[in-house]
């Protein structure tokens, strides 16, 4: 493995890293700031329009993770092939 993709994988750990630890602080969030969180929401964007923005993002953070698998397999596949 050259030391650029090394240098990838690395990089892409330390984001996930961040991501998990921001996500981490959200649990200092009780009951009635994630009700009150819902409905500026609801208010914001209405009933009829959460589920199409809640699948635009599970699939935006679907397509993350699988390109994150292929470049982790990629990189697998490339250890093997040296």
């Amino acid at each position: 493995m050259c030391k650029c993709e090394f240098s990838v994988v690395l990089v892409i750990k330390k984001i996930l890293l961040i991501m998990n630890s921001t996500l981490l602080l959200l649990g200092t969030i009780g009951t009635p700031e994630i009700i009150i969180i819902a409905i500026a929401i609801l208010l914001l964007f209405g009933g009829k329009k959460i589920p199409e923005l809640m699948k635009g993002i599970g699939k935006g953070v679907k397509s993350f993770k699988d390109g994150i698998q292929g470049v982790e397999d990629d990189l697998n596949n490339s250890e093997k092939k040296d």
